[in-house]
């Protein structure tokens, strides 16, 4: 019995709405995605493939075929086809944020660990935006060198900074200074990676999909969603996982369990990185509305010549 014909390319649930934005983020950041083999995830990527030119073999029903999805999504590059380097994946996400943001909030008090976090925790997001980088408009190796020097600098400044001042602070204001340094990092890193965008503008289309044109005003909207997400992103797990600490410091629970310091903090930052991930990642849409008397004249324009005008146009705002 043939399957039914779904667009395949487009996600499994309505992405005009968050709900179902964040169920499609859950599926591809699901963390248990990373364990399966490469085997797997050839077997999935040949159902997708063959799904779509319909010469599936029998025995596979619509659920399989959107499950093999997941995996692809979560795996291979969305341009280029090629299966990406694991860390990279965004399946990799939360395991690697969690080990990261725990040692971050737990060892933010001597410098060296402050400088030696800090960079990992550039040097991993340089990575991964270099493995999601697009196969239509690809970073240059100088562009995420800048990009990498500068966010990895204004983190260290943040750090090192807010650090001696917090000294004479409570104690809480001290663990909240990686968070503060990680925000930093997302305003200088997420502009200079898209520094293209700003400068040339991104693609802008009527809801029929009729190009009106590239828009500097659409990117900036664009730019400002994604910085928004990122930093909100690691917000519940380095800004509620150092209160929980500080008041179980301030109950003398860590003085009788001083070992558990470390993987409790481990713990509690990847479940709020599973939780947090999917659900920032969703909170505007990836094909992004803005209102055509916002766009730029010679888009307004063109946009006038189209019967009827639309009122609306969209464009891909970037992850």
């Amino acid at each position: 019995m043939a399957l039914p014909r779904v667009n395949i390319d487009e996600p499994r649930w309505d992405q005009s709405t968050y709900w179902g934005r964040a169920k499609y983020f859950f599926t591809t950041t699901n963390p248990l995605n990373i364990l399966c083999s490469g085997a797997e995830l050839d077997r999935a990527k040949t159902i997708v493939d063959g799904y779509k030119a319909s010469t599936l073999a029998e025995g596979y029903s619509l659920d399989d075929v959107y499950r093999a999805k997941e995996l692809v999504d979560s795996a291979f590059h969305p341009d280029t086809g090629e299966k990406m380097f694991v860390i990279g994946r965004m399946s990799a996400q939360v395991p690697m944020n969690m080990v990261i943001t725990g040692c971050m909030v737990t060892f933010y008090k001597s410098t060296p660990a402050v400088v030696f976090w800090q960079w990992v925790n550039q040097s991993f997001n340089a990575l991964v935006n270099y493995t999601n980088r697009s196969g239509k408009s690809p970073i240059s190796l100088e562009q995420l060198g800048k990009s990498y020097v500068l966010a990895t600098g204004g983190a260290l400044a943040t750090a090192l900074t807010l650090n001696k001042l917090a000294q004479k602070a409570p104690p809480l204001m001290g663990r909240l200074v990686p968070f503060a340094a990680v925000a930093a990092a997302n305003c200088i890193n997420i502009p200079l990676m898209r520094y293209r965008e700003l400068e040339n503008g991104v693609p802008v289309y009527d809801a029929n999909n009729n190009y009106l044109g590239d828009s500097k005003s659409a990117a900036k909207i664009g730019i400002a969603a994604v910085v928004f997400s990122r930093i909100t992103m690691c917000a519940p797990g380095m800004v509620f996982t150092p209160v929980v600490m500080n008041s179980l410091e301030r109950r003398g629970l860590l003085r009788k369990v001083p070992w558990a310091n470390a993987p409790l903090q481990l713990i509690l930052c990847g479940f709020f990185l599973t939780f947090a991930t999917p659900m920032c990642c969703a909170l505007f849409p990836q094909k992004s509305p803005i209102q055509v008397s916002k766009l730029e004249k010679p888009l307004q324009e063109k946009a006038q010549q189209i019967d009827p005008p639309p009122e609306v146009a969209y464009y891909n705002k970037g992850l």
